[in-house]
């Protein structure tokens, strides 16, 4: 396993310090605040650590209320709403400073067997010769303003290769229409958590920048504030974060400085292993010092 990814397995584990609290470490990614997918993926794995394991988790919602601090641990508050006899439902609040950052219900299920139908894969090409999106900002990184150059140009422990990049400093209008292949930079453990954990993590990379594609703006222009609002997820069937999934992503409606995402996740055998909704900040900005002073888990 490599550095980087032994680093996101361990930021994704956290530390019991209290009867259903947690707290976990945070990672700076060069976006002023914390990054979505953490928080997400931590919260899960709290939610998941007071659930009978033989439970796994089939759903979960979560809203992002506060910018969360890049640079101190976060606590995770668990509230074990109810455990019938097939579903578990829990509430978790993470804080930092005493103030919530975010919050999030998960439904944890009992493995049963019943009806089963899928739509299709879409036809698109495999990942193969397709170059990293960190080879592509490699390629333009004299363009990157030096605030954020090293940790955009860094090693990264999940490998994303999108089919039909955006040309980050020259964008062009273009249907909201997305695909990307990504997977773990290594082999992980047979833990199903961990590959659930960094699904979740994985999830928000990219989602909210669907929105932008019919407008011709990225992530780069000063003149957009970008930032997760709220995050939803359903687990449909097994896979594992270590062979290549196919992210699908679409942007049905804009509107009111909010851009709606949807997005599927296929094996490269085309089973659909998740379902994932969300609703991101998308609001034009007037000047630099706006966007220098955004509020939001940018993604």
């Amino acid at each position: 396993m490599s550095k980087v990814l032994e680093q996101l397995v361990k930021l994704l584990d956290l530390r019991a310090i209290e009867t259903n609290v947690f707290v976990g470490n945070s990672q700076d990614l060069g976006f002023k605040s914390l990054f979505g997918g953490q928080v997400l993926g931590q919260a899960l794995v709290a939610a998941s650590r007071t659930v009978d394991g033989q439970r796994p988790i089939h759903s979960l919602h979560g809203y992002f209320l506060r910018a969360g601090n890049p640079n101190e641990p976060i606590y995770y508050e668990v509230d074990l709403i109810r455990s019938g006899k097939s579903f578990s439902t829990r509430r978790v609040v993470a804080k930092q400073g005493g103030l919530a950052i975010f919050s999030m219900s998960a439904s944890f299920q009992t493995l049963e067997t019943g009806f089963e139908h899928q739509v299709e894969k879409p036809s698109v090409p495999g990942p193969d010769g397709i170059l990293s999106e960190l080879q592509q900002i490699l390629n333009v990184k004299d363009k990157i303003p030096d605030g954020i150059r090293d940790k955009l140009t860094a090693d990264r422990p999940i490998e994303i290769r999108v089919v039909d990049p955006v040309d980050y400093f020259a964008p062009h209008k273009r249907p909201p229409l997305k695909y990307s292949w990504f997977k773990a930079s290594a082999k992980l453990p047979d833990d199903h958590l961990i590959h659930t954990a960094m699904l979740a993590y994985a999830s928000d990379f990219g989602l909210a920048t669907t929105s932008l594609l019919p407008h011709g703006v990225t992530f780069f222009d000063h003149r957009v504030q970008v930032a997760s609002l709220d995050h939803a997820m359903w687990f449909h069937r097994p896979f594992r974060l270590d062979e290549w999934l196919l992210y699908v992503t679409d942007s049905p409606s804009a509107s009111a400085g909010r851009g709606f995402n949807r997005g599927q996740i296929f094996t490269k055998e085309g089973i659909l292993v998740a379902s994932i909704a969300q609703e991101g900040l998308i609001r034009q900005t007037k000047s630099r010092s706006d966007q220098d002073s955004m509020k939001g888990l940018v993604t």
